[in-house]
C-alpha cells in the first residue's frame, strides 16, 4: 500500500489563496495525502488586511508562518524580503520535510520558498507556469520557478508548449486549466444587496470593479498609470467604483496613497477595500458593468462571467485573451475609450458567446490525481528536454 504523502503548499497573498482553496481542501480531505500549509507575505501584514485570519476561519491551520515582508516597497526592500523569506522557508521546510512542495504563480514570496526547497532537495510542483506578463519581474520569476520545479500544472495548451520549450519533459507537464475557474464553479455568490451590506457600500447602482498593481519593469514611474486611470473613472460619474487592494510590489505605496485620496475625495461614489476575500470579490465581479485595471483576474476569471475587461498597459502583456478583453494604453484618453467600448451595446452583445481560454473549472481534481499518484522516484534528477531541430 502506498504510504501517505506529505504535501506542503505555500500561500503568500489573498488572490493566490483564493486560487488554492479547493486544492488545499482536496488535499486535506484525501486520506492518501497529509497537508502542510506555509503562510507568508501579505497574509501576515496588518497593512494588507492580515488575511491569515481568513485562512484560519476557513478551517486551515498554518504549520508555519514565514514573516518576510519588511516595511519598504523599494527594489532594495523587496530584495531583502526575498532573503528573509529564504531563511524562514529553509527552517520551516527542514522541520517539515514534505514529500512535495506545491507553489502557484510568479511572486517573489514564492521564489523564496522554491529556492529553499531546491537546495533542500524537496521536489516542487508549480501551478500557472509558461505564461507571459512582460511588464513585470514576475515574468522572470515564473520561468525561474519552472526550472526549479519537477511537476508542472499549466492553465492552457500554449503554456504547456512553452514549459516544454524551457526544457521540461512533456510527461511532467499537464494542461489542467486555471484553478480560479474551480472557485467560480464551487462558490455561492452574494446578490447585490447582500454584497452591499457585507462591504458597507451601496452597489445597487451601475459600478466598475477596479484593481491596479505596479508595473514593476516600467522604466519611469511604476505607478504612473494610476493617475490616468483615476482621471478616466471621473469621466463616468454615473458609475460607482469599487477598488480592491494593491499587491506588495515595488512601487505599491504611491498607488495605495492615490487610491486612498481618490476614495476620500469621492466618498459615496468610490469605495476602496484592502481585501474583499474570494466570495465578495467574485460576487462583485459578477455584478460589475466592467472590470478595469491590470490584474490577471480580468483575463482569467472575468471572461467566465461574460464581463468585459478594460486591461490597462503592459502588466498582462503576453497572456492569452478571451474576446471580453479590451486592451488600452496607460493614458486617460485611451482608458476612457476602452470603458466606452466595454459599455457599448454592440460590444456587450457579443459577450454571451465569449469562451474562456483557461479551462472548464475542473483543474483541482486533475491536480489531486497527479499529486496522489505520480511516482516520486527519481523526480529530482531532471534531464533538459531538447526540442527537435
Amino acid at each position: 500500500m502506498q504510504p501517505v504523502r506529505t504535501i506542503c503548499v505555500v500561500t503568500g497573498s489573498r488572490a493566490e489563496y483564493g486560487l488554492l482553496y479547493w486544492l488545499l481542501k482536496g488535499i486535506a480531505d484525501n486520506p492518501r495525502m497529509d497537508l502542510r500549509l506555509l503562510v507568508t507575505g501579505t497574509h501576515l501584514s496588518p497593512e494588507f488586511g492580515l488575511t491569515v485570519r481568513q485562512i484560519e476561519a476557513d478551517g486551515f491551520v498554518p504549520d508555519a508562518r514565514i514573516d518576510m515582508l519588511i516595511s519598504s516597497d523599494t527594489p532594495v526592500g523587496i530584495a531583502k524580503s526575498i532573503g528573509l523569506g529564504v531563511i524562514g522557508f529553509a527552517d520551516a521546510l527542514d522541520r517539515l520535510r514534505p514529500d512535495l512542495l506545491v507553489v502557484l504563480g510568479d511572486r517573489f514570496e514564492i521564489l523564496a520558498a522554491a529556492q529553499a526547497a531546491m537546495v533542500l532537495r524537496i521536489p516542487i510542483a508549480h501551478i500557472h507556469g509558461g505564461e507571459l506578463t512582460e511588464g513585470l519581474i514576475d515574468e522572470a520569476i515564473r520561468h525561474s520557478l519552472t526550472k526549479m520545479a519537477q511537476l508542472h500544472f499549466v492553465s492552457a495548451e500554449p503554456y504547456r508548449q512553452r514549459v516544454i520549450q524551457l526544457g521540461e519533459a512533456p510527461d511532467r507537464v499537464w494542461t489542467i486549466g486555471a484553478p480560479g475557474l474551480d472557485t467560480i464553479r464551487h462558490q455561492t455568490l452574494l446578490d447585490r444587496r447582500a454584497l452591499s451590506e457585507s462591504i458597507g457600500f451601496d452597489l445597487d447602482h451601475p459600478y466598475f470593479l477596479v484593481t491596479y498593481h505596479p508595473v514593476t519593469l516600467a522604466r519611469e514611474g511604476k505607478a504612473a498609470g494610476i493617475a490616468a486611470l483615476l482621471a478616466a473613472l471621473n469621466e463616468f460619474p454615473e458609475h460607482r467604483v469599487l477598488i480592491t487592494g494593491v499587491n506588495a510590489d515595488t512601487g505599491s505605496a504611491p498607488i495605495r496613497a492615490a487610491i486612498a485620496a481618490f476614495s476620500t475625495a469621492n466618498s459615496g461614489r468610490v469605495h476602496a477595500s484592502v481585501s474583499l476575500g474570494q466570495q465578495r470579490y467574485l460576487s462583485a465581479l459578477s455584478h460589475a458593468d466592467a472590470v478595469i485595471g491590470n490584474s490577471s483576474s480580468g483575463l482569467i476569471e472575468a471572461p467566465s462571467f461574460k464581463i468585459p475587461t478594460v486591461n490597462i498597459g503592459a502588466r498582462q502583456r503576453g497572456r492569452i485573451r478571451a474576446a471580453t478583453v479590451i486592451d488600452t494604453d496607460e493614458t486617460a484618453a485611451a482608458i476612457v475609450a476602452g470603458i466606452r467600448q466595454a459599455l457599448s451595446p454592440d460590444f456587450r452583445a457579443g459577450l454571451a458567446d465569449a469562451i474562456s481560454p483557461f479551462g472548464d473549472g475542473h483543474a483541482t481534481g486533475r491536480m489531486l490525481e497527479i499529486l496522489a499518484n505520480h511516482s516520486l522516484d527519481g523526480l529530482l534528477m531532471k534531464r533538459f528536454w531538447d526540442l527537435a531541430p
